[in-house]
C-alpha cells in the first residue's frame, strides 16, 4: 500500500503506474491545513484515474478528533474510492461515527450502502489496546493498519532513536496481528521509519513482518514497492507443494479420509485449508499483475489536464 501526498498531482501520475495493491491518497499528515480543500478536491477527481489501472483506491482521513474527518467524507465518498484509512483509531467511537458519515455520504453520492470500507490505522496505545473492539465494531472493516511512527511518539519517545531490531514495537506488532486474525481481517504493517537508503533495515523489517503474520506493509517510497511484494508473495516451489496437497488430499476425501501421509509427512485438514488459501492468496496476486500489465506504463497528458480542469 503506497501513500502519497492527495495534493501532488505529479506523484498521482507516478502511483498510477507502479506495481502496488493499493494507494492512498493521504489528507492527514502529508498536507498542511491550508491545502486540506484542495488535497480533497483533488483525492477525488484523480481516485478513477487510479481504479482504472487495477489498483485499490483509499483515501487517509483526517483523525476523528481533528475535527475535519466529516468534510473529508463529504468531500471524496465517490464511485471508484474503495475504502477510507481512518487515521488515530482509537476506540469504537471513532469508527461507529464514521460508518455514520460514510452512510450518509453514499446515500448522497447515490452509492450503494456499505460500498466504502474501512482501514483503521492504529498509532496510539489506547488503539492497541482497543485494537479487538475496533476491528469487530463495523462490517465495512477489511484490516487493521499498524502506524509506529505515533505510536512510538505516544509512548514518549524520540522516533530517530528507535532501536536496531525495534524490540520497542513488537507488542503492539504481535498484538495487532493476534486481533486482526481472530477477527477475520488482514493486518497491515507501518510503513518503515529509518532512511530510504538503509536498505538492510528496511529489509529486515519487511522480513520481520512477513514472520509476524502481516498480510501487507504500508510504504512512501516508489523504491520499497518490489523488495515488500515479493516476500509478501507466495514463492513458487510452495505454491506447486499447496497443489499437490489438495490434489492429494482431494482424492483421500472420497474414501471418507481425515488425514493422509503426503511426501513422508501428515496432512490433516487445516493443512488442507492452507493449501487452498495459499492458491487463492496466488490467483489473485496473478489476476492483479494481469489488470496491472494491461494498463498503460504511464499516464496520458489528456487525462490528467482534463481533471485539472474539472
Amino acid at each position: 500500500m503506497l501513500y502519497f501526498p492527495a495534493n501532488s498531482v505529479r506523484m498521482v501520475v507516478k502511483a498510477a503506474t507502479l506495481p502496488v495493491d493499493a494507494v492512498i491518497f493521504d489528507l492527514e499528515d502529508a498536507v498542511s491545513l491550508d491545502d486540506k480543500e484542495t488535497a480533497r478536491i483533488l483525492a477525488k477527481d484523480y481516485v478513477p484515474l487510479i481504479k482504472r489501472r487495477g489498483k485499490h483506491t483509499f483515501v487517509r482521513l483526517n483523525s476523528i478528533s481533528s475535527g475535519l474527518t466529516a468534510e473529508d467524507v463529504k468531500a471524496v465518498v465517490a464511485k471508484d474510492l474503495d475504502g477510507v484509512v481512518l487515521a488515530k483509531t482509537e476506540n469504537k467511537s471513532d469508527i461507529v461515527r464514521l460508518d455514520k458519515m460514510l452512510g450518509l455520504a453514499e446515500k448522497d453520492s447515490s452509492l450503494k450502502s456499505k460500498t466504502v470500507r474501512i482501514l483503521p490505522l492504529i498509532e496510539s496505545a489506547k488503539g492497541v489496546e482497543n485494537s479487538y473492539t475496533i476491528a469487530n465494531s463495523s462490517g465495512r472493516i477489511i484490516g487493521l493498519a499498524f502506524g509506529a511512527g505515533d505510536y512510538y511518539r505516544d509512548l514518549g519517545r524520540d522516533v530517530t532513536q528507535i532501536s536496531e531490531n525495534e524490540n520497542e514495537l513488537l507488542y503492539a506488532r504481535s498484538r495487532i496481528v493476534n486481533t486482526a486474525t481472530a477477527s477475520g481481517i488482514q493486518a497491515i504493517d507501518t510503513p518503515f521509519l529509518g532512511s530510504i537508503v538503509d536498505k538492510e533495515a528496511f529489509l529486515g523489517e519487511v522480513e520481520l513482518a512477513v514472520r509476524l503474520g502481516f498480510k501487507g506493509k504500508q510504504c512512501v517510497h516508489p523504491s520499497q514497492i518490489e523488495p515488500i511484494n515479493e516476500p509478501f508473495s507466495p514463492r513458487l516451489e510452495d505454491v506447486n507443494r499447496a497443489m499437490r496437497i489438495v490434489e492429494a488430499f482431494d482424492k483421500a476425501k472420497g474414501r471418507g479420509v481425515a488425514a493422509i501421509s503426503f511426501e513422508g509427512k501428515m496432512v490433516d485438514i487445516m493443512t488442507y485449508k492452507q493449501a487452498r488459501a495459499l492458491i487463492a492468496t496466488n490467483q489473485l496476486i496473478a489476476k492483479r499483475r494481469k489488470a496491472a500489465g494491461e494498463a498503460e506504463t504511464h499516464v496520458p497528458v489528456s487525462e490528467i489536464f482534463a481533471r485539472v480542469q474539472r
